[in-house]
């Protein structure tokens, strides 16, 4: 795989002002997220409720079109409290998308964990959709970052950076 190239750098003073909160609100849960600027990354955090049939929080940013085309691959550099967290993708906007996810670990150390696009399952609402066909990266208009683990509680993920591997 290639080396990657800086993509999304959370240090930059205004990049966590570009990622919207989407939680469980949007149905009926009580869920909180958001992210905010830290020292040197940006934070994700908040608290999950598993009230009312709720559990997710998540904040996604819109991309501007072919921003990925010829990526094969993304690295993300994070630090987390030891909770399931999904990187995902979409190529549509709107509450009928279907969401590319891959999921990892939060650590207490920082790692970089390199996704594969290829490894990333079709989704919609939390259930796997068999029939989407295969990820195009040029076609994605979105990245987010998900926690929807099935506890309650509050959760922290830093992030510093992401990268980019192209073909």
């Amino acid at each position: 795989m290639s080396q990657g190239e800086l993509w999304i750098d959370f240090a930059h003073s205004d990049e966590a002002d570009q990622w919207i909160s989407v939680n469980d609100n949007v149905m009926g849960g009580v869920s909180s997220g958001a992210l905010e600027r830290g020292e040197d990354c940006a934070v994700f955090s908040g608290s999950t409720s598993l009230q009312y049939n709720g559990g997710f929080a998540s904040v996604r940013r819109h991309l501007m079109p072919g921003e990925l085309r010829a990526c094969r691959a993304l690295t993300v550099l994070v630090r987390g409290d030891g909770r399931q967290y999904q990187l995902r993708l979409r190529q549509q906007r709107g509450p009928s998308a279907i969401a590319w996810r891959q999921q990892f670990a939060g650590t207490p150390d920082w790692q970089a964990l390199t996704l594969p696009l290829a490894g990333f399952e079709a989704v919609f609402r939390g259930r796997r959709v068999a029939d989407a066909g295969v990820l195009d990266a040029a076609a994605v208009c979105d990245i987010g970052i998900m926690i929807a683990d099935g506890q309650a509680g509050p959760f922290r993920l830093e992030l510093r950076q992401i990268l980019q591997h192209r073909a």
